[in-house]
Order: C-alpha cells, then sequence, then structure tokens
C-alpha cells in the first residue's frame, strides 16, 4: 500500500496547513455543484423547474445528512484504527463500511424511488411543480449509490491522512456536471430530468474512477466484500446514526431560525437568504479545519497520544481564528458588494449587508465549535456532539435570535445570533477541557 500520511509525529502546524488546503477547495467545489445545476436550470427551464429541483432537494438534503452521519462514524473508526497502525482492524472496518453502505444505499434507493411522490406531497409542492419534482427526485434516488459511494472513498482517503486525491474525484464530477447539464437538459431536450442524470452520471463516473484508482494505486486496504462482524456494524450504527441526528438538528434549528426572519417581510428574507448563500461559502475554511483536526486527532487518539492531541486542539482553534478572523473583516468591508451578486432591491441588499457586518465579526467563534466539536468527535463521542448541537441550536441561537429580534427589531437576528456563537464557543472550551470525552474508548 502506497505510505500514507502520519499524523501522529512531524510539524502539526505544517501538517494542518497542507492537510486542511485541498479540502478548502474540495468543499468550494461541492458547494459549487448545487449552484451549478440550479443556474443552467434556471436559465435553460425557468423558474418552475428551479422550485420543483428546489423541493426535491429538500429531501436529498435529508438523505445527504445520514449519509454525512455515516462518514463521520467511518472518519473516526478508521483514522484511529490508521493511528494505532492496525492494518487487519482497517481492512475488516472498510469491508463492514462498504457491506453496509451498500446495503443501506439499495434500500433507501428503492425506497426513494416507490414513495417520492408521498414525499413531496408531504412538504406541500405546488401540483404544476410535482411532475418535474418527481422526476427528479426518482432519478436520483436511482443514483443514491453513487452519492453514498463518492461520499465515502473521500472520506476514507482524509482519514488515512490523503486530502489531495479525493480533490482529484471531485474535480471530475464537477467538470461533468458543467458539460453534462447544458448538453442533457437542452441539448438532449430532457429537461428537469436531463439535470438529474447529469447528475448522477457525473457522481457515478467520478466514484467509479475513484474506486478504480483506489484499487490500482492501492491507497486503502479494500478486500472483497464478506459480511460483516456483528460488533462492527454495531459500532458504526452507534457512532453513525447519532452523527446524522446532528445534521437533522441543524437544519431543524435553521427552519426555525426562518420563521423569526420571515416575520419581517420579503425584503428582510431576500437579504437574509443572500446572507446565507455567502455565509455557506464563507465558512468553507472552518469547515474544512473541522475535519482536517478529526482525522489528525483521530490518529493519535488510536494511540492515546492525548499531549499531541492537545497540540492539534490548540493550533487547530489559533488557526481557525486567524483565518476567520481576516475572513470576518473583510466581509465587513466587502459586505454589500457581495450581497448584491444576488439580489438588487435597496432594503434586502441594505438588510443582508447590515446582518453580514455584524455576524462575520463572530465567525471566528463559531469556527471555535467547529474545531473542538471535531476533536470530540474523533473520539467517538458522537452523543456527546449532538447534545452539545442542540444546546448550540435549541438552548442559545433559536431563542436569542427571537428574543433580541424582538426586542431590536430585524437587526436583532444579527445580533443574537452573534451572540449565540460565542456563548456556544464557551460551552464547546469548557466540554472540550472538563467532559469525559477521553474516556471513551472504541475497540
Amino acid at each position: 500500500m502506497k505510505k500514507q500520511h502520519d499524523f501522529t509525529q512531524g510539524n502539526i502546524l505544517k501538517q494542518l496547513f497542507v492537510f486542511s488546503g485541498p479540502i478548502i477547495l474540495t468543499n468550494l467545489l461541492q458547494t459549487s455543484y448545487q449552484f451549478i445545476d440550479s443556474l443552467w436550470v434556471g436559465n435553460l427551464l425557468g423558474a418552475s423547474a428551479l422550485g420543483a429541483i428546489g423541493v426535491s432537494t429538500t429531501i436529498i438534503f435529508i438523505v445527504l445528512s445520514f449519509i454525512i452521519g455515516l462518514n463521520n462514524a467511518a472518519l473516526t473508526i478508521l483514522s484511529q484504527q490508521k493511528g494505532k497502525d492496525n492494518e487487519e482492524g482497517l481492512k475488516s472496518y472498510l469491508n463492514a463500511f462498504v457491506v453496509l453502505l451498500t446495503t443501506i444505499a439499495i434500500v433507501l434507493g428503492l425506497i426513494g424511488y416507490v414513495f417520492s411522490e408521498q414525499f413531496l406531497l408531504l412538504l406541500g409542492t405546488p401540483v404544476e411543480m410535482m411532475e418535474q419534482a418527481n422526476a427528479y427526485l426518482q432519478i436520483n434516488f436511482l443514483g443514491i449509490l453513487f452519492l453514498f459511494g463518492y461520499n465515502f472513498i473521500s472520506t476514507v482517503l482524509r482519514s488515512l491522512g490523503d486530502s489531495k486525491t479525493p480533490l482529484r474525484f471531485v474535480t471530475l464530477a464537477v467538470m461533468l456536471n458543467i458539460v453534462l447539464d447544458p448538453l442533457l437538459i437542452s441539448g438532449f431536450n430532457w429537461g428537469v430530468e436531463g439535470a438529474a442524470y447529469a447528475t448522477i452520471l457525473s457522481q457515478g463516473i467520478a466514484f467509479l474512477y475513484g474506486v478504480t484508482y483506489m484499487l490500482r494505486k492501492k491507497l486503502a486496504p479494500f478486500s472483497i466484500p464478506q459480511l460483516p462482524k456483528r460488533r462492527e456494524v454495531a459500532l458504526i450504527l452507534n457512532l453513525g446514526i447519532p452523527s446524522g441526528l446532528q445534521m437533522s438538528v441543524i437544519s431543524a434549528g435553521s427552519a426555525a431560525i426562518m420563521s423569526v426572519v420571515t416575520v419581517f417581510g420579503g425584503g428582510v428574507v431576500a437579504g437574509f437568504s443572500a446572507a446565507q448563500r455567502l455565509d455557506s461559502v464563507l465558512m468553507l475554511p472552518a469547515h474544512a479545519l473541522s475535519t482536517a483536526v478529526s482525522s489528525m486527532a483521530g490518529q493519535n487518539i488510536g494511540v492515546r497520544n492525548w499531549d499531541r492531541v492537545k497540540d492539534i486542539a490548540k493550533y487547530g482553534v489559533l488557526y481557525n481564528f486567524s483565518v476567520m478572523f481576516l475572513v470576518g473583516i473583510i466581509v465587513a468591508f466587502f459586505a454589500e458588494y457581495g450581497i448584491r451578486l444576488f439580489i438588487r432591491e435597496e432594503e434586502a441588499v441594505e438588510f443582508g449587508t447590515r446582518y453580514l457586518q455584524i455576524i462575520a465579526l463572530c465567525y471566528p467563534f463559531l469556527g471555535i465549535n467547529f474545531i473542538l466539536n471535531g476533536i470530540v468527535r474523533a473520539a467517538g463521542a458522537m452523543y456527546q456532539v449532538l447534545v452539545l448541537n442542540i444546546i448550540s441550536f435549541w438552548v442559545l441561537r433559536y431563542p436569542l435570535t427571537a428574543l433580541f429580534a424582538k426586542g431590536y427589531g430585524e437587526i436583532g437576528i444579527a445580533i443574537g445570533m452573534g451572540i449565540s456563537f460565542i456563548v456556544s464557543s464557551l460551552i464547546a472550551i469548557l466540554y472540550y477541557h472538563f467532559g469525559k470525552w477521553r474516556q471513551k474508548d472504541l475497540f
């Protein structure tokens, strides 16, 4: 097997910088994926088709949340096995993940395909969008195995200390999608179905290329699939289910905050939505650093090297704070230009600008949450991170946003959210220092 990065030794700050860079680029490309779809569909097919995809994407995101949960479990388990230099354990758990994820993908794909229309009805999909939304959703469910596999191979490589190779696979998928979207939507006149086929073909080709590349280069100890041990399946689900629930908590919390925003009317909603689009890009460095420290800490937790885990956390927090502080300063000065990329209405631009100028200065504190929760997650303390997320969204962010919005009007939305970022980062720091997550023993 080709030698992977060993995070149990070497310069931590250099490793963090080198390892997180490709993850930032990968996440940026992933974010552009949906943007490209929306761009082509909106321009070639119109608002109704774009709305149909938007509704379907809500259901796809729920499935993706579950996939992310299982991938977080994979990152934790495989990185610890890598740190322990346990080749047999790594091989055995890789087999367990392959069998379990393939089975789940097939079952979810069949259920989703059969009941797609019922899911869309539950969301209150408008009648005029139903046919297109259902077609788009069914095709995506047929290709869900590629979505599972496409994300899993990247997680495997990152757990082994390789963040550059996944960038190759994601780049291929995005480039294919750029070409296939207009070709299948307009050239073949397949409409919304063409957009769906472009997505699963892009992911499918990237996945197959990724598997072939990994096997040829011997980047991971894959073997012929066989039934996994019961304890392996139990551990994967024990970590994967609460991790998937974390995403549900985040999604529900975001919906609750939107209910506060909508009270102030269309201009504020438009400004907030534009700001959120920018947020998703601006927070990419913090998300990437969280993934990086989780992989690095996982290898060291595997060998119980707690001093090095402590250093990874320290450098991760400092690196994050520096980067996100710089991002925040830049955003504070150029917020209006960013908002105007999406909207032109003055009321919406004014609110979006003021919101970003306040919230951007609190980005470093939200980043602290990502870093320290990534460390705790690397130990396998998924239920503890779930509780921390519940506190962050439902005890702090939503109530404080509602409270300050009631007291200070629309600008209170940013004030309440900013304060929640600061307070939740303090709670994350306290749990990191005094919580019992270090006592977690997976094997």
